[in-house]
Order: structure tokens, then sequence, then C-alpha cells
């Protein structure tokens, strides 16, 4: 089995995974609403050098790609393709509402606070199995549609061990590295004083 690291900063901590080639996983997770990009390769080579590997000695990596905070997903991503790209190796994205999912053995809901009495949801038949697209909706109608027999996940704070064994067998042509931000980007065109251009 290659090695893989995960990667997660899409929620206010820096959680990495190493799953060794013996199948054991050695975790390294920190509460950080802010700093992530500047600690974010002390902390990998600190896992690393405790398991006596190297950058060398990964098969893969993978991160999550939300949704979650704007910031940190992109330092996540950003790393997780660096160093994909540095050592020829396959990167693997895992959207954030399919990792919490992992963590409950039957069917479940999760359903994150979005802000604006919105939330995040999805439902999924099993760990990584989804039964529904992963969408924003508003908050009384989330909460109403959870099904009964389904495990309510409310917390965005992934299992990053799972995360590391999912990603070790995921096919990386459909788990890209590619933000998830399921609620449309805030930022809209500027339009207004628009010069229009003429001839060919």
């Amino acid at each position: 089995m290659p090695l893989v690291l995960a990667i997660d900063t899409a929620a206010p901590k820096l959680q990495l995974a190493l799953l060794l080639a013996d199948g054991r996983v050695d975790v390294s997770s920190e509460d950080m609403a802010t700093g992530q990009a500047e600690a974010i390769f002390d902390r990998i080579a600190t896992l690393l050098a405790r398991n006596g590997v190297g950058y060398s000695d990964l098969g893969r990596v993978v991160t999550t790609t939300g949704p979650g905070s704007f910031t940190g997903l992109r330092i996540g991503l950003s790393a997780a393709r660096g160093i994909g790209l540095a050592r020829g190796i396959a990167v693997i994205g895992v959207p954030s509402l399919l990792a919490l999912s992992l963590s409950v053995a039957g069917p479940s809901t999760v359903l994150l606070d979005a802000r604006r009495g919105e939330a995040y949801f999805q439902i999924f038949a099993g760990p990584g199995d989804a039964l529904t697209p992963p969408d924003i909706v508003p908050m009384a109608l989330a909460q109403a549609a959870v099904p009964p027999e389904t495990t309510l996940i409310g917390l965005p704070f992934v299992d990053i061990g799972l995360v590391a064994r999912y990603g070790a067998t995921a096919d990386p042509a459909s788990h890209r590295p590619e933000a998830s931000y399921v609620r449309d980007a805030d930022a809209k065109p500027q339009t207004a004083g628009r010069i229009e251009r003429t001839g060919a």
C-alpha cells in the first residue's frame, strides 16, 4: 500500500493524517482558525519525520474540497496540488460533506450551518454513498427534511484518518482536487461603466 497524506483545512482546524504501508494511521490535529498557511508545511514535515519517511515516500495526497472557509480551502488545495506536482503523484479531492459521512456506519444526514439562515445539506445511504447531491437550503427547510432513520451530522470537523483511508482507493478521475463551494461566489463581475468594444 502506498503512503497517503491527507489534509483538511476547510474548518478552523489544521488536520493531517499519514496512512502507512502497514495500515496504521498517524494523525495531527490542531485548532487553528488562522495561520494555517504558515504552519502547514512545518506540521507535514513533523508528521513525516516521526514516522521515518519523507515526501519521496508518498504515493498520493488527499485533501478535502469543501464547502468550508474560502481561505482554508485554498491553503489545503494549494498544498496538496503542490506536493502532487512536485512528486508526480495523484491528488485526490474529497468533498467535505462526503468526508463527514465516513464517520457514520449507516445512513446519515449532514446539516451544517452555512450562515445567513441557510444550511449545507446532503443525505447519505452509508459512508461515502450519497443519496442526494450537496445543496444549500434554508435552515428551517433543511431541519424539516432530515430523514428520521439517519444519523444527523452537525459539526464540520472530519475524521482525517478516515479521509486518508477513503482517498487511498478513490478514483482520481472522479475525485478532482477542486474547491466545492456549493454556494455561488458572492463576488459578481462589475459591468457598470464597461465600455463596449467595437470593430473586429
